[in-house]
């Protein structure tokens, strides 16, 4: 099926509402951009919703705690609550290490599908170094520790991030 036919497909039903996740290098903002100009939707970096005081840490070098996420969590759960309420459909590109970060996530949405980008530690170290961002390198493998992998979960999908942007997308497509 190509794209365009799954793009159309994905657009004519009700609207969706996405999380795109997976540690820091991953690529979830890159997929989430893409995905939500093909599903017609709205893009939200879950980094922007980030309280100072959590930049801060992880500029740092400091890892970031579940009671540092809650409110950041709660943020970005009523951005769903509030597309859903506003019939729109809403991609959010957030790391949501922890089942039960994305089990707040759900809680405004229990349709809400989790795309996991799931990459190797190696790709992931690169792409770190390679990039300007708050998050150093050296807060990977506490992201790593953390990781709670959502295979297995409902509404759930998984996507190789070593390949490209555009199998992601499409991947992703063909299953929402």
């Amino acid at each position: 099926m190509s794209s365009a036919k799954t793009q159309s497909k994905t657009i004519s039903n009700k609207p969706t509402n996405v999380l795109v996740m997976g540690v820091s290098g991953s690529g979830k903002s890159t997929v989430g951009i893409a995905l939500a100009r093909a599903i017609n939707g709205r893009f939200i970096d879950g980094d922007d919703l980030h309280p100072e005081a959590n930049i801060a840490k992880m500029q740092s070098g400091q890892p970031l705690n579940d009671d540092d996420r809650a409110p950041w969590l709660e943020k970005i759960a009523k951005e769903y609550a509030n597309a859903k309420q506003h019939n729109e459909s809403l991609v959010i590109a957030c790391s949501a290490l922890k089942l039960s970060y994305r089990e707040i996530l759900r809680a405004s949405d229990s349709n809400l599908i989790t795309a996991f980008i799931d990459v190797n530690k190696d790709v992931l170290l690169k792409r770190m170094q390679e990039r300007d961002h708050f998050m150093p390198p050296v807060l990977l493998q506490s992201q790593l520790d953390t990781l709670e992998t959502p295979m297995g979960e409902a509404n759930t999908i998984v996507v190789s991030g070593n390949d490209t942007i555009s199998v992601q997308i499409q991947q992703i497509l063909r299953q929402i």
